[in-house]
């Protein structure tokens, strides 16, 4: 008997030969909580990683959605993100687990996640930087620890703090999506840049929503002289 790292109710593992044997690891959450999420799977956007299979086919081009197109067309941002990939939809019940992480601070439930993330991203940070988003000090202090690092912990490969904020900002989940597209100043800076030059950089951060911070992120390591920034993130 195992307990849900989400609803905390005891449950049995589906048992299974790849789990007995070790191929796979058991389960973390219970199959009511498990049940509620959407991975992502199939046909995405090539660039963000949006799920094209519940995102509506007139706001897409191609293998391209609209806002990707938006990114790329302007010359100051093109190119700058090489890629996203995310693990799951970002629907209500990963909105709930992403509140009580940050919010609430349940740091145990990304371990939920630990499993699948390991297994997934294998061979997309391959011989590449792992650089959680950071967060500003007052936002660290506040919280206790940083999401996208606890999340990055579970890759199994070291984590490099290569980038810092420096001003402190009102909550992303308080902005509206234009004022999170608006951005005067980049409000990151490289700590190393000797580190970063002609390096891949993957960085990792909980929610991909319009792409803007992992988008100033990704800048200021390929202004750095990084060779190629990607990322992941929990959700999308």
């Amino acid at each position: 008997m195992s307990y849900c790292l989400y609803c905390h109710e005891s449950y049995f593992e589906a048992w299974s030969w790849k789990v007995f044997i070790g191929l796979d690891k058991p389960p973390l959450l219970c199959h009511d909580c498990d049940g509620k999420l959407i991975r992502i799977k199939g046909e995405i956007c090539r660039i963000c990683g949006r799920d094209f299979s519940v995102f509506p086919e007139q706001y897409r081009q191609g293998d391209c959605c609209f806002d990707c197109i938006r990114w790329e067309e302007n010359e100051n941002w093109t190119g700058v993100l090489q890629q996203n990939r995310s693990l799951y939809v970002y629907n209500d019940f990963m909105k709930e687990i992403i509140a009580k992480l940050k919010y609430r601070g349940d740091a145990e439930v990304v371990k939920a996640f630990y499993p699948v993330l390991s297994s997934e991203f294998k061979k997309i940070y391959r011989n590449a930087l792992l650089v959680p988003v950071p967060l500003s000090e007052e936002r660290h202090y506040e919280r206790g620890f940083n999401q996208a690092e606890l999340f990055a912990r579970g890759m199994k490969k070291p984590v490099e703090h290569l980038l810092k904020r420096k001003t402190h900002e009102e909550k992303q989940s308080k902005k509206t999506r234009e004022e999170r597209l608006i951005q005067k100043k980049n409000p990151f800076e490289v700590v190393d840049p000797f580190k970063v030059k002609d390096q891949k950089v993957i960085l990792v951060d909980d929610v991909y929503t319009t792409g803007s911070t992992l988008r100033y992120a990704a800048k200021v390591l390929i202004e750095a002289g990084a060779k190629e920034v990607s990322s992941i993130t929990l959700a999308r």
